[in-house]
């Protein structure tokens, strides 16, 4: 009753938000409603809380400078986002080209100067990331909010980091903030089973400007992976092999299961 509860109250607060949310469309500026999308995380946030029994602790914010920065971070539930946004104003949310072409939603984040990146990758996209969608977010000092696995993992495991961070964070010329989180454990993914629970939403030791694409990439999964493994309760039981490889067919993660190193043969030496 509780999860049917919330997914209910979900889908009438986010219908009514975007209905509410034309008006503001046509009012010159972003402002306010970078606001109303923020009352509206608030608003999930407190549902989470009253209905669904998650009560988010954020740490660290502390870490987060007044200025522009990058803030990278761990994605394990739907809750991620609503959760860091009613937190910080007027993030800029990097997101898929796809999801400009959602009618209302792509309006929505056009409004909002979300940074879009192409979907299909490459050169060109890449460029236009940094020339055109990342400048626009720069020049305004805003807050970058990005997912660098690009998709949603579950507990225990973690995606590739894409590299298209280091491009961002090497023309932003900023902090990068990771965040870790354990949110997965009573809001996993998009599913709609949730469990009652203290989860937490941890903003990590900023990692400044100026390292390299090796360093950098390796130091910002360490940071984030470490950290939120450190959220999870005793005992709880990582798997073998935590690194997977997204399936658009059943748009799920794989197991990458590392090839085994060839067995020396004949007598030793």
């Amino acid at each position: 009753m509780r999860n049917f509860l919330f997914q209910a109250l979900y889908w009438i607060t986010s219908i009514v938000v975007a209905l509410f949310a034309l008006p503001l469309l046509f009012i010159p500026g972003r402002k306010l409603l970078m606001h109303w999308l923020q009352l509206y995380a608030k608003t999930m946030v407190f549902w989470m809380r009253t209905i669904a029994g998650i009560k988010v602790a954020t740490r660290g914010l502390e870490h987060v400078p007044d200025g522009p920065c990058i803030i990278a971070a761990k994605h394990q539930s739907w809750g991620d986002g609503y959760a860091t946004f009613s937190k910080l104003h007027d993030l800029a949310i990097v997101t898929g080209d796809h999801l400009e072409k959602i009618p209302l939603v792509g309006f929505i984040l056009r409004k909002m100067d979300a940074v879009v990146v192409d979907s299909c990758g490459g050169a060109s996209s890449r460029d236009r990331l940094v020339d055109v969608e990342l400048a626009r977010a720069r020049d305004a000092a805003r807050k970058v909010l990005i997912y660098p696995e690009g998709h949603l993992a579950p507990v225990g495991y973690h995606y590739r980091y894409k590299k298209g961070i280091f491009h961002m964070y090497e023309a932003y010329g900023c902090p990068v903030i990771p965040v870790a989180t354990n949110l997965g454990l009573f809001w996993p993914g998009d599913k709609w089973t949730l469990t009652p629970g203290d989860a937490v939403i941890e903003f990590l030791d900023p990692i400044p400007p100026g390292l390299d694409k090796a360093s950098f990439m390796a130091e910002l999964e360490e940071r984030i992976e470490s950290a939120s493994i450190a959220l999870l309760p005793e005992g709880f039981e990582l798997p073998l092999h935590r690194e997977l490889e997204y399936d658009p067919v059943t748009e799920t993660g794989i197991p990458i299961v590392p090839e085994e190193l060839p067995q020396p043969t004949g007598p030793a030496q």
